[in-house]
């Protein structure tokens, strides 16, 4: 809970810094051109990296595979769409690493080592649960 708190105050007051001294720099009107360009640059990339997505869970699915790890990497795009729309620079900078592919599948092999990921494929047998039934009226 209080790293919980401590992001949520943290990470508004550093964004603030961040544009405060862009701003500074560059001057307010360009910083927030930077701001809106890359919310609208971001918001177009997580729609392209996650249509591919999208196709790879449908190919998955239609060899009657988990898309387990597809899943991942599709939540790893909507955390990186999150960041991209947030206003600041920090945000913006984990938001482009996310929608780095090698990045992701980095991130998502260490996930992995932590909670297990079930995965089937064509020598696992189906698991089939025997019981009984009655219809009732």
């Amino acid at each position: 809970m209080p790293l919980l708190l401590l992001l949520l105050i943290g990470l508004p007051l550093i964004e603030v810094y961040f544009l405060i001294k862009v701003g500074s720099v560059i001057g307010a009107f360009p910083t927030i051109a930077v701001a809106i360009l890359t919310a609208i640059l971001g918001t177009w990339l997580v729609r392209h990296q996650g249509f591919g997505v999208l196709m790879r869970v449908r190919d998955s699915m239609a060899r009657d595979q988990i898309p387990a790890l597809e899943l991942l990497d599709g939540a790893l795009i909507l955390v990186a769409g999150l960041f991209l729309l947030l206003p600041g620079f920090l945000t913006d900078c984990v938001g482009f690493l996310l929608l780095v592919p090698p990045l992701r599948r980095r991130l998502i092999r260490r996930y992995i080592h932590i909670v297990p990921v079930p995965t089937a494929g064509p020598d696992r047998e189906p698991r089939v649960i025997e019981g009984r039934w009655r219809r009732e009226d």
